[in-house]
């Protein structure tokens, strides 16, 4: 990466500088950046107008900026975004990552879904005013080339939020490794496991979606004494009162009415079939031990 066009002022994070390419063109974050898309479901987008001073003045776009060195795409998001516009982290669930590489430099765009309503507050001198927009508004605002330029695409990822099902006791039972002692705790170690090795999201192809980083909302179906397995936080367990396989196929059924892309984990040919006739897809259990094996 070129160097910055100058050091930083003294005080300042060392990410909070110009990137120079050779072409000229100048872009902000030695680090690069990320901005936060925050879809709320009654409100919309939320949306920054641009100090005058700023590059690009005037315009609109997303809450965001610099990226310090070694942060995350998310955490700068979210790190920014509550530095502009008082968005707390904790209401915010992140869905998708988008990384625009332009050689020298990158931005990143964190889709979160709201799931805390929130007032947003001008909370530094970067803003004119901040706004929740409808989506079908934003085309006709006066918005800043580089989101006017990823908005279109953008904007067909909102109606995209995936979820998985996960038929647990296929999977637990792909591996002889001495479940059937104890079902709970096998259930259990495999529903731990799979949430340290998604905790940084998937990316588009293992779900057949659109390329990026993708976080999707887990259920995880146990039945018969593998009901008694520990909660996980960050996963949705199920406890099948009777069939698993009936459970799996009412969860499956649950999410995409509610409007989820769904995939359903299990090997199960009978199970997949059925699944396959909700309107979801499916992947092997072999599929979910291999993220989970390499993490």
């Amino acid at each position: 990466m070129p160097a910055p066009a100058g050091p930083p002022p003294l005080g300042r994070n060392p990410g909070d500088a110009w990137v120079v390419a050779e072409s000229g063109e100048r872009y902000w974050g030695r680090f690069g950046a990320a901005g936060l898309l925050a879809v709320d479901p009654e409100r919309g987008v939320l949306l920054q107008r641009r100090a005058q001073w700023s590059h690009h003045g005037g315009t609109w776009a997303l809450p965001g900026g610099a990226r310090h060195e070694g942060e995350t795409a998310i955490a700068g998001a979210l790190r920014e975004s509550a530095e502009e516009a008082g968005v707390p982290a904790a209401a915010i669930r992140p869905r998708f990552v988008s990384v625009a590489d332009f050689g020298v430099w990158s931005y990143a765009t964190v889709i979160g879904d709201v799931e805390r309503p929130f007032e947003a507050e001008i909370s530094d001198p970067e803003s004119l005013a901040l706004e929740w927009v409808a989506p079908e508004r934003i085309d006709g605002l006066a918005l800043h080339p580089g989101f006017a330029a990823s908005w279109p695409a953008l904007r067909e990822l909102l109606a995209v939020r995936p979820s998985v099902v996960v038929d647990v006791a296929n999977v637990v039972g792909s591996v002889p490794d001495g479940w059937w002692r104890d079902r709970a705790g096998a259930a259990g170690r495999l529903l731990d496991r799979l949430v340290r090795a998604t905790a940084g999201g998937l990316v588009g192809d293992e779900l057949g979606l659109a390329a990026g980083t993708w976080f999707p909302e887990w259920s995880a179906v146990v039945e018969g004494q593998a009901r008694a397995a520990v909660d996980v936080p960050g996963l949705a367990v199920v406890r099948a009162e009777g069939s698993g396989d009936l459970a799996v196929l009412d969860e499956t059924g649950r999410r995409i009415a509610a409007g989820r892309t769904t995939a359903v984990v299990t090997s199960d040919r009978a199970l997949a079939a059925q699944a396959l006739e909700l309107g979801a897809i499916v992947r092997p259990s072999g599929w979910l031990r291999s993220i989970i094996d390499a993490a």
